[in-house]
């Protein structure tokens, strides 16, 4: 029976639901069956020799890859191939031929154990059948959802395109506004700036003469104090009285020094006295307040005194707020509102601009995933997935939240990163790493998370379905034989 004749009857055969028996040394795939030619010297597949075919599956390994065996358990290495007719072909390693346990759901495994198996490919392959016919209609139903999310973000992202231009605009004219604003309220507080200035600078000089009498008044009573003899003239023995003017702080003024502070001269008049006046006036006691000096008295406790108001550090006199100070408050508010207004517009055109920069699939049919989060509660914990966001994991009863990774990027294979998602950089782990998680999409009529696990330490798994990731079924005809591996 030639390849081709035997490869026609066992789909046939299978497309009816019916177990085959292939003509040709047991164990064998019908790939391989041309190199298994009865009564034809066999050649090891590897090519390392040549023996007589009787010697095929005579329960001896000559070959070392184990080819001249593949129906018996002699060679360690050697495979078996089940052909479960009806259901998916497999290969099995030599060691379980006739080890008493089924392994092929065709029995051919098990020809000479005495082993009682029962041939469950047929009803296998159509438990399989339900199951692809299943996934193959999620698919399809998710599939088109999947168009719709396109259109909507094709929408979304034009509406949203439209929006920052307006906004943008909008901003344009309010920083326009709002600078028209602040030169009028400049231009209007100009005179009254001015006006201010110059009652300041007024005041400030009244205090300063102010202060100039009271130093001359202060200059002339020393004076008349250190003019003991009444002569006029104040001379470098009536200075020595006054120790405190010591310079060296040794307790006395000596004639040198007092003639230093009168500029070497021997005595000097009242007019001459004002230049003396500056070297000993911060340290000079008068003898009038000192002989007036009242004795200390102590404070009853709950005695309160009046502050004594120097008229050096009287307030600066405010003057009254008139009618146009009113409207230029009002102007003011309006000035602030529109500067409200531009902050607060700037605000969110730069978040629709955030959101328009991620990267949302090549058709951007993940963009219904922004701003939004899905949960997971297992029997300790609620997990919380924010796509584009982050991950994040909460005790369920009670307790702080964990932080399991921040948005990092797309990590999937090089056919399709949009596969997995990783998030990174989470709270740190006991003398440990920074926990992650890396998130599995897979194609699903709902969005939702299905599961969560911790493969290793701090990092992270969870599995999570959506639309999104939804491919075009290729072929939605399915028959038993497109299941079975020929």
């Amino acid at each position: 029976m030639t390849c081709v004749h035997l490869l026609l009857t066992l789909v046939f055969a299978v497309s009816l639901g019916t177990p085959v028996e292939i003509q040709g040394p047991r164990g064998v795939p019908l790939t391989s069956i041309q190199f298994y030619v009865e009564n034809k010297p066999f050649t090891c597949l590897d090519g390392s020799r040549t023996i007589p075919f009787d010697r095929v599956n005579d329960d001896y390994c000559d070959c070392k890859d184990g080819s001249d065996e593949p129906g018996t358990a002699a060679c360690p290495n050697g495979s078996f191939h089940c052909t479960n007719a009806g259901y998916r072909t497999m290969f099995i390693p030599s060691s379980r031929i006739n080890d008493g346990i089924c392994d092929c759901c065709d029995t051919t495994d098990e020809y000479n154990s005495g082993a009682k198996c029962e041939n469950t490919c047929k009803e296998l392959g159509r438990k399989e059948r339900e199951v692809l016919q299943k996934m193959t209609e999620i698919t399809k139903e998710g599939f088109l959802l999947k168009q719709h999310l396109i259109e909507e973000a094709k929408k979304g992202h034009q509406e949203k395109q439209i929006k920052v231009t307006d906004m943008q605009e909008n901003k344009k004219q309010l920083d326009e506004k709002v600078e028209v604003l602040r030169t009028v309220k400049e231009t209007a507080e100009q005179p009254e700036k001015e006006a201010k200035e110059r009652h300041l600078k007024a005041w400030e000089e009244q205090k300063a003469a102010i202060r100039l009498e009271k130093d001359k008044a202060k200059m002339a009573e020393a004076f008349l104090e250190l003019d003991d003899n009444a002569d006029g003239f104040v001379s470098v023995s009536e200075l020595q009285s006054h120790a405190e003017l010591d310079a060296d702080a040794d307790g006395t003024l000596t004639e040198t020094e007092a003639q230093g502070l009168m500029g070497g001269a021997e005595q000097v008049d009242m007019s001459t006295f004002e230049s003396v006046w500056p070297n000993i006036k911060d340290k000079y006691h008068s003898e009038v307040s000192r002989e007036e000096e009242p004795a200390p008295v102590e404070t009853p406790p709950d005695e309160v005194k009046e502050p004594v108001v120097d008229n050096d550090s009287e307030p600066y006199p405010e003057d009254d707020i008139s009618e146009e100070e009113d409207e230029d408050d009002e102007d003011e508010d309006d000035y602030h509102e529109d500067d409200d207004k531009v902050y607060h517009t700037e605000n969110l055109s730069k978040n629709i601009e955030k959101e328009l920069s991620f990267d949302f699939g090549p058709d951007a049919e993940f963009t219904y995933l922004y701003s939004q989060c899905y949960e997971l509660t297992t029997g300790e914990y609620i997990y919380r997935l924010c796509p584009f966001n982050r991950v994040s994991q909460k005790p369920k009863y009670g307790g702080s939240e964990t932080n399991l990774g921040t948005w990092g990027s797309w990590s999937g294979p090089e056919n399709n990163k949009y596969l997995l998602m990783k998030y990174e950089h989470g709270t740190g782990c006991w003398q440990g790493p920074n926990r992650s998680t890396t998130v599995k999409l897979t194609c699903g009529k709902e969005t939702v998370v299905t599961s969560t696990s911790e493969p290793s330490r701090c990092e992270y798994l969870m599995e999570f379905t959506t639309p999104a990731v939804c491919q075009e079924p290729a072929n939605t005809d399915l028959s038993p034989h497109d299941h079975v591996e020929l």
